[in-house]
């Protein structure tokens, strides 16, 4: 995946993502992870893009699974790069709030 060293490979602790496979491949293709707790809260910036996605194609008038594709496709191309420097931008803050709120929720 061409992952570099000064990268950090972030995930929550869904099942499917705690699997001993995907452990096994974390372990063995990536530099770094983040490891967090069980149950603890996704600040991951990627659910906003995906966020913001969903409510740009319902927009569209989506009749089958091509049409769903092409428009996931075609929103995620027109994503703005303000949004996504947004996001990273606004990580050391998430992390700050959910060390004050002691791991509960944060308006993250």
């Amino acid at each position: 995946m061409g992952i570099k060293d000064h990268f950090i490979f972030m995930h929550d602790n869904d099942p499917k993502h705690t699997a001993y496979n995907t452990r096994t491949w974390i372990l063995y293709n990536t530099p770094a992870y983040l490891k967090t707790p069980p149950q603890s809260p996704d600040i991951n910036p990627i659910e906003h893009l995906w966020d913001y996605v969903e409510r740009k194609i319902r927009k569209h008038q989506i009749s089958c699974k091509e049409n769903l594709k092409k428009a996931i496709m075609e929103e995620w191309n027109k994503i703005p790069p303000q949004l996504t420097s947004k996001l990273v931008n606004s990580m050391p803050r998430r992390v700050a709030a959910i060390i004050k709120s002691k791991g509960n929720p944060t308006k993250y």
